[in-house]
């Protein structure tokens, strides 16, 4: 039997996860969450309410990797993009602009920079309600998928709206930005301005922006009580926390558990056209060989891309090494996102010997293949064969047939001595493993 799971728990876990999305620390959302929470009660908010402005604040970004290829192209990195727009008024559109203008056409100089600037500046707001208004087309889907009610997918339509109508995508203004998202945006601004600038400069931020970009009678609320919120929050588990205020949650059904997996799958592949589908290919390939443990640690294998920026992921030609160590990175963070909720970390194993080789040439644990076990063999090889039968923008699909010899071999091959790291030309370093192998894959 499966450990139980609450989409509280699932809703937790996506707020930690579009953390690392927006190049935040994670815990940052969800103490957001806390801070709405309080900020709500000090409104009045009816239990309703209250139960909405949680799942809104976990959820804010839930269709940020939506637009996260759309975004690199003309920007670049989009996460660390993001770590400065969540500074940002997006209430004064010509600070918005100045944004967008000092990150278009990343690495040009000359010509190169003049035209994408001159494309930034061309698309004006159009181009970014489109951009927004598929991040929130993306945040129903899945909040459709994971059973949230339409007050809830209101709100969250409503995450890039701002007090004064010039927010995105469709200008909304004042009460007709439902009050739970009102409420998590300020709450969402205070934590990372407190944080990043300290409380008392972050008061005077939300000050500067009252009547703004936020509903005024909701900022002269923190103006005289977020000082000691933030006091009370700071040193407390976020995570903890954040779950102590959470409505109640009773545990899903298996098929409300596989459709929580599914939705983290997808989360994390539609991050790039390149890998749409991924997580769930692998989860069929692994639950054929293995059985529906497989595919559901398969699921969940790649979700720590989503702390990966796609100039990494989408990148046509060969990673630098220092690319490839951010890139590793992603089994990191898939594993210690799992193991934030007892369900997921019965899968987190599993999960995240996806990218181990029975060579230790793998990552992030570098293990053997004395230490997988079949399901994280399985996985590995699968994992393998789907992305090599795949376009990737470094390289055209490979052959069927070449792809199953080299997933067999992978899934086969004893371990070299010494634990396989790899030596002095032997295509690596001894303190990192070898790059990968002809015919393996350079990336998910």
């Amino acid at each position: 039997m499966r450990d139980d799971v609450t989409l509280v728990e699932i809703a937790a876990l996506l707020a930690v996860a579009q953390d690392h999305a927006f190049g935040q620390p994670p815990g940052s959302q969800l103490r957001a969450t806390v801070l709405g929470q309080r900020l709500a009660t000090a409104a009045g908010t009816d239990p309703a309410e209250h139960a909405i402005t949680w799942w809104a604040s976990t959820l804010r970004f839930l269709g940020c990797t939506g637009h996260a290829f759309d975004m690199a192209v003309v920007f670049g990195d989009e996460i660390e993009l993001r770590a400065r727009a969540l500074r940002a008024d997006f209430a004064n559109p010509f600070e918005v602009m100045r944004l967008m203008v000092s990150h278009a056409g990343p690495g040009l100089s000359g010509v190169g920079r003049f035209r994408s600037v001159f494309s930034v500046l061309a698309g004006g707001r159009r181009a970014a309600e489109l951009n927004f208004r598929a991040a929130c087309e993306v945040a129903d889907v899945f909040a459709v998928r994971l059973g949230l009610d339409k007050p809830v997918r209101a709100a969250l339509a409503a995450t890039f709206e701002r007090w004064n109508g010039r927010g995105l995508p469709a200008g909304s203004k004042g009460v007709a930005i439902p009050r739970p998202m009102r409420i998590v945006q300020l709450a969402g601004e205070l934590e990372v301005l407190a944080r990043v600038e300290g409380i008392a400069r972050a008061l005077e931020i939300i000050k500067s922006r009252r009547g703004r970009a936020y509903d005024p009678d909701l900022a002269d609320l923190v103006l005289a009580e977020a000082a000691g919120w933030w006091d009370g929050l700071e040193p407390v588990d976020s995570w903890d926390a954040a779950l102590a205020v959470a409505p109640p949650s009773t545990p899903l059904s298996d098929a409300g558990a596989h459709e929580a997996l599914l939705v983290l799958a997808d989360f994390a592949d539609l991050k790039s056209p390149w890998t749409a589908g991924h997580s769930r290919a692998v989860a069929a390939l692994a639950l054929a060989a293995c059985g529906p443990t497989a595919q559901a640690a398969a699921l969940l294998h790649d979700l720590g891309r989503v702390a990966v920026p796609n100039t990494i992921w989408d990148k046509p030609g060969a990673l630098t090494r220092d690319e490839r160590d951010r890139a590793e990175a992603h089994a990191l963070v898939t594993d210690q996102l799992l193991r934030r909720v007892s369900y997921t970390a019965t899968l987190a194993g599993a999960a995240c010997g996806a990218h181990e080789r029975v060579d230790g040439s793998g990552y992030h644990r570098r293990l053997g293949g004395a230490h997988l076990d079949d399901t994280q063999r399985i996985i590995a090889a699968a994992d393998c064969y789907q992305a090599m039968t795949s376009d990737r923008p470094y390289r055209r699909v490979c052959a069927r047939g070449c792809c199953g010899r080299t997933a067999g071999h992978e899934r086969r091959r004893p371990p070299r001595r010494g634990g396989g790291r790899a030596g002095p030309g032997r295509g690596g370093s001894p303190s990192r493993g070898p790059t990968p192998a002809p015919g393996r894959p350079d990336r998910p």
